[in-house]
């Protein structure tokens, strides 16, 4: 099996090698663009990615020992349909020949050194997405679903205060059709988009921009949420103890606004979550506040635990911001955590503490309380304001 990457400059832009794997091959599947580019090489049958697209790869693997190959947009593993390929087939079976992606060709336009920019693909994604890397004076590439991908984009950034940054909407790279144009998000009329496109950003933060900081601890005001949120400072210190690390899962059980889960997905993008919420309002609230800070792939269950934890996967770590103290919601978490998972629970009421102690003293781990004060008014004078204080246990599973 050979994959060939193609671009805009169709067959004139392939390397000899890649031409011959092309004309020799019995079957060639790709998208109908890619077969059109190719298709003076093309000897044998051409057969266009079908809909769903998981059926077109089922085809491609009923194919193994044929002379087979597949035609894929620049890169093979960019983005591509290599990346799909090789979680069936063994690289070993394979001839890969890719050509230049559309990051590349975008930065050799720009002059942007690739390992200096965020690179992203909001191909048939959310858009939310992007919210995390706008950071003042951050550059951005991102792979566009259709011709009114940057458009869309443009009023996301404009609505939350990033109007005023570079957009270079470039259109068909590497072909006859290429076209570059540059404006700013607030002033985005650039009329009729090629659906094959590529956003570059130079991001322009207002004074107001919603620009989210890389550390735990997000200012609670970002959030939207009815006073049941875990504090700015209690969420730094809980995070420390829920440890993120690359491609784990997280409960967040008594979820409130999420901002634990939302926390935990923002520390890095492999990061996985689950939030559980018993009250509806409160459930609708969290895919709002997931979706504000570009993580909308956190999994929301509307429901009471323990029973809405019944065949979830199992989890590397779990937090109980909520409902501990009811009746098998501890054994349940306890029970259903990975070996060497992490377990952090808050309590701020009695029962709850009280439930923790008795866990501590039994299964060990470590048992803190943290107390916070704020400076506020005290008539006309200025004196510390106690917070609820939080007791925390935090316990690794053997």
């Amino acid at each position: 099996m050979s994959i060939v990457g193609i671009g805009e400059d169709g067959a004139d832009g392939l390397s000899p090698v890649a031409r011959g794997l092309v004309a020799s091959a019995e079957i060639v599947f790709g998208g109908k663009r890619h077969l059109q580019l190719a298709g003076a090489l093309i000897r044998g049958a051409a057969r266009p990615w079908p809909s769903p697209f998981e059926r077109g790869i089922e085809e491609v693997l009923a194919a193994r020992g044929r002379a087979v190959c597949v035609l894929a947009s620049g890169d093979p593993f960019f983005y591509g349909v290599g990346t799909v390929l090789m979680r069936h087939v063994d690289p070993q079976e394979t001839v890969t020949v890719p050509a230049p992606s559309a990051f590349s060709l975008a930065a050799a336009r720009l002059g942007w050194a690739l390992p200096d920019a965020t690179l992203l693909s909001l191909h048939a994604r959310a858009l939310d997405l992007i919210r995390p890397h706008l950071q003042p004076g951050a550059r951005v590439l991102a792979l566009t679903s259709d011709g009114d991908g940057p458009a869309a984009l443009a009023r996301l950034l404009a609505a939350t205060g990033f109007g005023g940054s570079k957009l270079t909407v470039l259109e068909a790279l590497g072909g006859p059709r290429e076209r570059l144009r540059t404006t700013t998000a607030e002033n985005f009329t650039l009329g009729t988009v090629d659906a094959l496109n590529t956003l570059a950003i130079e991001v322009v933060a207002a004074t107001n921009a919603r620009v989210l900081a890389r550390a735990a601890g997000l200012s609670d005001h970002l959030f939207e949420h009815d006073g049941q949120i875990t504090k700015r400072e209690i969420r730094a210190a809980t995070l420390s103890s829920l440890g993120p690390r690359r491609g784990e899962l997280l409960w967040d059980i008594g979820a409130g606004s999420g901002s634990i889960a939302i926390e935990w997905m923002l520390a890095d993008p492999s990061l996985r979550a689950v939030a559980v919420e018993a009250r509806a309002d409160r459930a609708a609230r969290i895919r709002r506040n997931a979706a504000a800070f570009g993580v909308p792939g956190i999994d929301v269950i509307e429901a009471t635990a323990p029973g809405a934890l019944e065949g979830l996967a199992t989890p590397d770590a779990i937090f109980i911001g909520g409902g501990a103290s009811g009746p098998g919601v501890l054994d349940a978490a306890i029970t259903a955590l990975r070996p060497g998972g992490r377990l952090v629970v808050n309590a701020v009421t009695l029962a709850t503490e009280a439930a923790l102690i008795t866990r501590h003293a039994a299964l060990g781990g470590e048992l803190i309380r943290i107390s916070i004060a704020r400076a506020d008014a005290v008539g006309t004078k200025t004196g510390w304001r106690p917070a609820m204080p939080v007791t925390q246990w935090a316990w690794v599973k053997p």
